[in-house]
């Protein structure tokens, strides 16, 4: 069986609740997603960002809150107390009963890939570590997510005209590898012509701003406003990409992100609450961009973001940025402490 394969099958396991074998370290089962009467352990991996929440006497300062940390309660921990441990959510209903002790891990490697692993299968990043009452476990190691995430699997699986409000001469490319379940595609407005640069929009997947009008956002109108200016660019005889990425919530997923909505409501930033849950503020996938830019056979581009560090990633995995275009818009009150945040904490332009 194919590393990536034995991803896919881990990631379906993680989501079921059943347990997987991180490389030859140990076996793991979701704090989210477990169930069983009889599942109990001694020890839990989480995130660095939770152990510091839990107050460890030996935390350490979290300079990346995903990081794994494995400790070691006074009790075993059973389901019901692996989920509290979890979710920052159930923070005030379930006061944590320590103490709790933070070990040596003996392989920070698959400690690593197993937080990544949660984080694609949509997950809280906490985990059972070898329990009791578990029977079977999908194998899987950190060298088979490095061949899973290989942009060189990404194809294009189909083409077709689309003629869309912003603009009746567009294309729509649809992009699938075969071992992972996400379907990214691109939209080209206007001629593709290898003697002009386009205008290029790198739009992650955000269901409540591009399809339920959220406010909490600015993906909405950003989706729309890249849209009219390719438009526009075609018009002119120029024409523009849309690379729609199936990378809810800058990689964590539609329902952690929703949690950290939840985090936000209690006074938490956007990056204060990704780390309260244990997760990256930035995990997209700009590979996968580049390589969809390839396949199309884009060379330069002229890139619409406000976020230098997008330029600096795609710059880093062999995009030809010759241009970066602002894409500023207007806030509304219920996004200005988010766009106020992209600004302050994350280095965006606005």
């Amino acid at each position: 069986m194919s590393g990536p394969r034995r991803v896919a099958l881990a990631l379906d396991a993680l989501r079921h609740g059943w347990a997987v074998r991180v490389g030859e370290a140990f076996t793991l089962v979701a704090a989210e997603t477990g169930f069983g009467p009889d599942v109990t352990s001694g020890h839990m991996l989480i995130s660095a960002a939770r152990a510091a929440t839990l107050k460890l006497a030996n935390q350490r300062a979290a300079a990346e809150p995903e990081a794994p940390v494995l400790i070691r309660g006074a009790e075993p921990f059973d389901l019901a107390l692996a989920q509290a441990m979890a979710d920052p959510a159930l923070d005030l209903a379930h006061p944590m009963k320590g103490p709790f002790l933070a070990e040596a891990i003996a392989d920070p490697l698959s400690a690593v890939a197993a937080m990544e692993l949660a984080r694609l299968a949509g997950v809280l990043p906490a985990f059972l570590v070898d329990p009791t009452g578990v029977s079977e476990a999908q194998a899987v190691s950190a060298a088979d997510l490095a061949a899973w995430k290989d942009p060189r699997h990404l194809t294009i699986a189909s083409r077709s005209r689309l003629p869309v409000a912003a603009c009746d001469a567009a294309d729509i490319v649809a992009f699938r590898a075969r071992d992972d379940l996400r379907e990214h595609v691109a939209l080209v407005l206007g001629r593709q012509d290898a003697g002009r640069i386009p205008l290029v929009r790198l739009h992650s997947e955000c269901l409540t701003g591009d399809v339920l009008g959220s406010l909490k956002c600015d993906c909405g109108p950003q989706l729309d406003a890249a849209l009219a200016a390719m438009a526009d660019e075609a018009r002119q005889g120029g024409w523009g990409v849309l690379l729609y990425l199936r990378q809810e919530g800058r990689g964590i997923g539609l329902i952690n992100k929703l949690r950290a909505y939840q985090l936000q409501d209690q006074g938490f930033d956007t990056v204060d609450a990704n780390q309260r849950l244990g997760l990256p503020n930035e995990a997209r996938d700009f590979p996968v961009a580049a390589r969809m830019l390839g396949l199309l056979g884009v060379g330069a581009i002229r890139l619409m973001t406000n976020n230098p560090a997008k330029v600096d990633a795609l710059r880093g995995v062999g995009v030809d940025v010759v241009e970066r275009v602002p894409h500023v818009l207007p806030a509304n009150v219920h996004n200005a402490q988010y766009l106020a945040t992209k600004r302050d904490r994350s280095g965006h332009f606005l």
